[in-house]
């Protein structure tokens, strides 16, 4: 749920911030014998880090830590909340003063993190304790490990999708979302109210790259397009996908202009308020956004009538409708816990107690991660959250393909993005192309 152009040089700030250590997981002695059994445990207190600030999202993650707090009565769980950036918690282990276990969106710095052990590798814990990992679908697991350490779980997850207001599409007689990228394109058109003077009152979709979730990353699945190869390089020159995906987006660009566009852009609500955003205000018929979006929905604009549905995709690609950007938020243990194994407990019982995730997926609205949750009875979210539950469950849905180099590859992309967009790229190949070797030599630098 992070703004997508997010510079991080994290992969050498979580070096430095490694340097006095090996990374290696130093998983306390008799873990597995007293942990959740153990009698007479010394009170004590942890520091959990998470990036949620919206005040139903804070509550509902609250409900977590009150549930782990009465199975473990001797923990108490100091949340420290909204800090949604990876910096500081970088920062706080190279200060030698990191939280006991910590929560992130950021899911591209994971591979950072497993690769120096800046968070622990868990599964000398999972060993200990017995931890059963086959509670996750394979879907969610790609997400929490690289190059063999598995150094996160998942604690709920996103999915991507289309919202379309329901009264606007009917006032221009239509009674279904679109399907396919020109059937997006032309709705689009015929939804777009203009002002006399020109610029936009109300847009049927905004194509203009970094509004809210409007990014590459989030189209690229949807287009099929790929980040790599199998050979570990950049397949942004490579792929014909991206090519689709850039100039449909182009072409949509420049029916609205890049500098009406603009305006409109900077005129945007609060992603994050319970009634400011966009799509919730009435200043755009059709959004791509995640699950998210339908609790701020029913707690801030319950009248609006609307409706969910998996993202168009291209026309040849007709067959793949249904699928989606999935990965949410993960879990760990920074390096250098004080209190390593309750942190265990903590991240060990967030990731699996199904009551637990069940609630927490209720309050905030994020798809539960493990299956148990997802055939829960208790489950109790709107019709319109079906669509997310549906595109997490198709087999080709998924995250995209992830690299030591961590965001950067969405950064340089982001970069090339906004020149695109303004007509400042005469060449879409070349330009591609050359986004692809920038990505290769960060990638060869960081080997």
């Amino acid at each position: 749920m992070k703004r997508w152009l997010v510079v991080l040089a994290v992969f050498g700030l979580i070096a430095a911030a490694c340097t006095a250590g090996d990374g290696e997981s130093e998983v306390p002695e008799g873990l597995g014998e007293t942990g959740a059994t153990g009698e007479e445990q010394e009170p004590v207190t942890i520091e959990m880090w998470i990036p949620f600030s919206a005040d139903h999202e804070v509550a509902g993650v609250q409900q977590v830590f009150d549930r782990f707090e009465q199975e473990y009565p001797w923990i108490t769980v100091d949340v420290r909340k909204g800090v949604a950036s990876d910096q500081k918690v970088i920062s706080a282990i190279r200060a030698g003063t990191p939280p006991d276990a910590v929560m992130s969106w950021s899911l591209d710095d994971l591979p950072a993190f497993c690769d120096t052990g800046a968070w622990q590798d868990l599964t000398p814990y999972t060993e200990a304790t017995d931890f059963d990992a086959s509670l996750f679908p394979p879907s969610v697991a790609r997400y929490t490990g690289f190059g063999g350490k598995q150094c996160a779980f998942p604690f709920l997850t996103d999915a991507l999708g289309l919202y379309y207001n329901t009264d606007i599409l009917e006032e221009a007689g239509y009674t279904e979302p679109p399907q396919t990228m020109s059937e997006l394109t032309q709705m689009a058109k015929d939804l777009t109210v203009f002002n006399a003077d020109g610029s936009i009152e109300r847009a049927g979709f905004v194509p203009w790259f970094g509004y809210y979730m409007m990014t590459p990353p989030e189209l690229a699945i949807t287009f099929g397009a790929d980040f790599y190869n199998d050979d570990g390089t950049s397949a942004i020159g490579t792929d014909p996908d991206w090519v689709e995906l850039f100039q449909w987006q182009k072409d949509l660009v420049d029916f609205y202009g890049a500098d009406n566009l603009r305006k409109f852009v900077a005129g945007q609500g609060d992603e994050w308020g319970e009634a400011s955003q966009d799509f919730q205000n009435g200043r755009i018929a059709m959004a791509i956004d995640g699950e998210w979006r339908t609790a701020f929905i029913a707690n801030g604009t319950p009248d609006l009538n609307y409706a969910t549905a998996p993202f168009p995709v291209p026309d040849d690609q007709a067959d793949t409708y249904g699928i989606g950007r999935v990965g949410g938020t993960i879990i760990g243990i920074p390096r250098g816990s004080a209190h390593p194994e309750e942190a265990w407990l903590l991240v060990s019982f967030m990731a699996t107690d199904t009551d637990s995730l069940v609630a927490a997926a209720n309050a905030i609205g994020n798809v539960p991660t493990t299956l148990p949750a997802l055939e829960s009875p208790e489950l109790d979210l709107p019709e319109q959250f079906q669509t997310f539950l549906d595109i997490f469950g198709n087999p080709g849905s998924h995250y995209k393909d992830m690299s030591i180099i961590g965001s950067t590859d969405q950064n340089l992309l982001g970069d090339f993005a906004e020149r695109w967009q303004a007509g400042d790229v005469a060449d879409l190949q070349a330009g591609l192309q050359a986004v692809a070797q920038q990505i290769n030599d960060e990638i060869e630098a960081a080997s």
